[in-house]
């Protein structure tokens, strides 16, 4: 595990040399510095996962060097030490975004709780930092696949609506995408290069999602050791997705309602509120206006969050999207296990393509996956799952020859593709010239 870098400024060499001892015997890497000009000349050479530093120095003190250290590193952990005849100073440096303070003369088991608690945060911002890179990478209007005009309305929609600050209903039945919609939108939109937070509301209790969402101050009940932002201020700037919106407990839609009519927050056990700037984004597989007359979401709340509603239709509705669904999930599978790609059988194609999916996308990139492992070099229906790979299903009694399967699969696949050629052969995975030598022989028979 790689060793933490702490960089402790203070300019009494008694005390910086206990804080040394301690933190070293913790396992911590230690560069000392003993005045805030130092400290700077040493933040701008090296990467510290945390700064302590005092408040009273000689020369420049310890907030105006937090200001600086901001100001080179937004994101920069520093934690305050402060006499406790000097605590209003620490506070003021809470305000500028110090992580938190220790007062001296300081119990080192409560300092080394909070440099761990600022590592722990430090190393969440930096997976989330990575994870944002990964995803601008992979969440654009390309990663959603399918030509189905079904699915191309969907395109339309996240296309006219990215851009805008407007609150996004998706529905859809599990496994159809909805969260993909969702992290499009964001990765398309001017909110692009801040966070995309997700949670889903059915997951957790009614307490643990309202501390999830808004936030609690340290002590407000057993466990909270500590300040804790909650979504909706840690996605400031970007994207929050409120997924299965439709298991929230009422009570708690209550909250969510004034909180996104006021946009601020209330930290459980506080009583400030706190202004936030993140766009909501929710998503259910419910029937949200049945869930309305039966009394267990509110309808103030549905036409807040439903300003512009995007409805995902299900796999089955969009048969045309699943040869090229399953081409994709395959190449992702060769490409997770650094195996070469391997072909779908046109018979495996048509099975694939006439079954209905009752768990969507989801359920075809587990099948294609699991195919792909089974298979040798082509991918035939041994390989599929047992229910798609029944003949009652796919429809082609035992006594069809391979041709004539291959001839309803082709004209089948170019009737879905409108008669479009080029996309035809992508979806069959053939040369263009081969597609048009099968149709000239279907044609003459």
């Amino acid at each position: 595990m790689e060793q933490k870098k702490v960089l402790i400024v203070e300019d009494e060499e008694l005390m910086r040399s206990i804080l040394r001892r301690l933190l070293e015997g913790e396992g911590y890497k230690v560069v000392t510095a003993d005045s805030a000009e130092l400290a700077l000349q040493l933040y701008a050479e090296n990467t510290f996962d945390v700064t302590i530093t005092d408040v009273k120095m000689a020369g420049m003190d310890g907030i105006e060097l937090l200001d600086k250290i901001k100001s080179l590193e937004s994101y920069a952990l520093v934690i305050i030490m402060t006499a406790y005849s000097s605590v209003d100073s620490a506070v003021a440096a809470l305000r500028k975004g110090a992580f938190d303070y220790v007062t001296k003369p300081f119990v080192n088991e409560d300092l080394l709780r909070t440099i761990k608690i600022a590592i722990d945060q430090r190393e969440l911002f930096n997976q989330n930092r990575a994870l944002r890179r990964e995803l601008n990478r992979h969440y654009s209007f390309s990663e959603m696949i399918g030509q189905s005009s079904a699915l191309k309305q969907v395109f339309a929609m996240v296309e006219k609506v990215a851009d805008t600050s407007a609150n996004v209903l998706i529905l859809g039945e599990s496994g159809t995408g909805k969260e993909l919609v969702a992290r499009s939108i964001h990765f398309n939109s001017g909110r692009s290069a801040r966070p995309f937070l997700a949670v889903n509301c059915g997951a957790l209790s009614e307490s643990l999602l309202e501390s999830e969402l808004f936030g609690h101050v340290k002590g407000s009940f057993t466990g909270a050791v500590a300040d804790k932002k909650g979504l909706f201020r840690s996605a400031e700037g970007g994207t929050i997705l409120l997924d299965e919106i439709g298991e929230m407990p009422v009570a708690l839609q209550v909250k969510l309602l004034r909180a996104l009519q006021e946009r601020e927050v209330t930290p459980v056990g506080s009583s400030a509120s706190v202004a936030f700037d993140a766009r909501i984004i929710s998503a259910t597989h419910r029937d949200l206006e049945a869930e309305i007359t039966a009394g267990s979401f509110r309808e103030d709340l549905y036409y807040r969050l439903n300003v512009v509603e995007i409805t995902i239709p299900p796999l089955r509705e969009r048969a045309d999207d699943i040869p090229l669904l399953a081409r994709y999930f395959v190449s992702a599978a060769a490409r997770s296990q650094n195996l070469p790609e391997k072909e779908i059988a046109p018979h495996a194609l048509t099975a694939l393509s006439r079954f209905e999916w009752p768990g969507n996308v989801r359920e075809l990139e587990n099948a294609m996956h699991r195919a792909f492992i089974l298979s040798d070099d082509v991918i035939d229906v041994e390989s599929l799952p047992a229910k798609v790979n029944k003949r009652g299903d796919m429809g082609t009694p035992a006594h069809r020859t391979l041709d004539e399967v291959e001839r309803d699969h082709v004209l089948s696949t170019l009737s879905g593709a409108q008669d479009d050629k080029v996309l035809a052969a992508k979806l069959l995975g053939i040369d263009l010239s081969t597609l048009y030598r099968k149709l000239k022989r279907y044609q003459e028979e």
